[in-house]
């Protein structure tokens, strides 16, 4: 179990048995000691105690005072909040967009492994019927599954995106927004909880107004605006950049004059959330490190970007639906266009991420977390119940060593995965 002992070894019980038996799964109480606690202000040493589902107590520097019917030794191993994933379209061969449970699922358990707590799945730009097909199938999915991280909800990637900034979405399906698809699309399923889309398109003003009347997170992607068009969506409701520098305008000329674009706008407008792909591949140290330096934690939500290869060997790989979507290699740590052109999406999982932008930057490994973590949680709103390790909070935990490999994963107070 790689350092981490339960008391359920000595009691000649399962761990299995705690996570299919409701009593000793989420109304269980476990104590977590010799932890060190990742914080948003820092690491500190000390203990955790999780009951129903919740964080029940947590104490720094000595003992918790409340009494556990399991004690797991953390061994000096990090104890840190489960990770946030709020933009992935896939994982373990399975997208996001097949068109069943079991794939949904399927991409779901393979991100646990690597300790992906809560996501948002994410769509792809598709035609219209395919979108409203995923809505349908999405309505029947249980997002609190016992044995899969928390579902929060749909972001839809598209299909309202530049052409000149489409990268590997499907040029064929690209078009502009319209009231009478988005709106049919809210009215098929509530669950929508953010939208990508280009700003400067033709009717984004109205649709930017529209998705704040219903409570949507506005997000940007694949847009050539230009920073003067972001910072009007930026006060009309715009929350995000999505996977920031990836599709998405810079400095230009225009008429011989330098204009500056989306990028830019991310750095000058100090509230708007940025997405970083922090893969090693998709923006390399240096600008990894400027984003850091510039934006901070607070601002940051690391996210895979992940296609259906996360978690898979090199080859060949469907991004979107797995009969029409768009074929692509995986190698060197990143999904390709047959071309090799352009990336077609990440493979890389939230453990990845951490690890590369904690090697990469200077940031600490506290605000690092804190980037998959509190940061995406306060995007999205839910950071009363979710993104860091607080008395009341899910207990949505994980324990990884130095190296940020998982050893324990638990979701709203039951373990998942012991190694």
């Amino acid at each position: 179990m790689n350092g981490i002992i339960s008391s359920c070894q000595n009691s000649g019980i399962e761990l299995g048995a705690y996570k299919s038996d409701g009593k000793k799964g989420g109304k269980m109480s476990i104590k977590f000691t010799n932890v060190r606690i990742v914080t948003p202000t820092g690491i500190r040493d000390g203990e955790v105690v999780t009951q129903g589902g919740k964080i029940a107590d947590v104490s720094y520097g000595k003992s918790c005072r409340m009494e556990a019917d399991q004690v797991i030794d953390g061994k000096g191993n990090y104890l840190s909040p489960g990770f946030i994933d709020i933009h992935t379209h896939g994982a373990g061969n399975a997208d996001f967009m097949d068109g069943s449970l079991e794939a949904v699922y399927q991409a779901c358990r393979k991100h646990m492994e690597h300790g992906t707590t809560a996501l948002v799945p994410t769509t792809i730009t598709s035609t219209k019927e395919s979108l409203f097909e995923t809505l349908e199938m999405f309505n029947q999915v249980e997002l609190k599954r016992d044995d899969l991280p928390h579902i929060l909800g749909l972001h839809l990637e598209g299909p309202y995106f530049s052409y000149s900034q489409r990268g590997a979405q499907d040029p064929k399906y690209l078009r502009n927004p319209d009231p009478d698809e988005y709106i049919k699309a809210v009215e098929i399923s509530n669950r929508i909880i953010r939208w990508s889309f280009a700003v400067e398109l033709e009717g984004g003003h109205q649709f930017l107004q529209f998705l704040r009347e219903h409570g949507i997170v506005a997000s940007l992607a694949h847009s050539d605006a230009t920073c003067s068009e972001v910072m009007e969506a930026y006060e009309n409701g715009i929350s995000a950049l999505t996977h920031f520098y990836s599709g998405m305008s810079g400095v230009q000329r225009r008429n011989a004059f330098r204009i500056g674009g989306a990028i830019e706008a991310g750095y000058l407008l100090d509230d708007l959330y940025v997405e970083v792909i922090a893969d090693g591949c998709h923006l390399p140290a240096e600008l990894l490190q400027l984003i850091y330096k510039i934006k901070g934690a607070d601002r940051i939500c690391l996210v895979t970007d992940s296609m259906r290869g996360a978690g898979m060997p090199e080859g060949h790989y469907v991004l979107g639906n797995k009969d029409t979507g768009m074929d692509t290699i995986v190698e060197d740590g990143v999904a390709k266009l047959p071309d090799r052109t352009a990336f077609a999406g990440s493979v890389a999982t939230d453990d990845r991420l951490v690890r590369t932008m904690y090697h990469l930057t200077d940031a600490p490994l506290y605000e690092v977390v804190k980037m998959m973590t509190l940061t995406p949680a306060k995007l999205l709103g839910i950071d009363r119940w979710k993104g860091s390790i607080c008395q009341g909070k899910d207990a949505d935990l994980l324990l990884f060593n130095e190296n940020i490999e998982i050893q324990l994963v638990m979701t709203r107070g039951k373990i998942q995965i012991q190694k």
